[in-house]
């Protein structure tokens, strides 16, 4: 998988890669040099999907009403494990 194409795959592509590669190395029927290439593109796999959340999450904005008008809120998940 070229620079190129990480790049141009879709979150839910990426994801269904992942998915399947999780699957054939469970299966533990794989030789180690596959294991290896497949475990290589694997953390590429999850490093691309991270990298679009942060994207999506950073878009997301919540319009709330106020006494002013409607004000953006940057987002912010109610259940964020950051600690912040």
């Amino acid at each position: 998988m070229g620079a190129e194409e990480r790049q141009e795959i879709g979150f839910e592509e990426a994801m269904e890669r992942l998915e399947a590669i999780v699957g054939k190395l469970e299966g533990g029927d794989v030789p180690l040099e596959t294991a290896i290439e497949l475990f290589q593109e694997g953390m590429k796999l999850s490093q691309l999907c991270g990298a679009k959340l942060e994207q999506v999450e950073r878009k997301i904005e919540m319009l709330i009403e106020s006494e002013n008008g409607v004000v953006k809120k940057p987002f912010a998940p109610a259940n964020d494990d950051r600690g912040e």
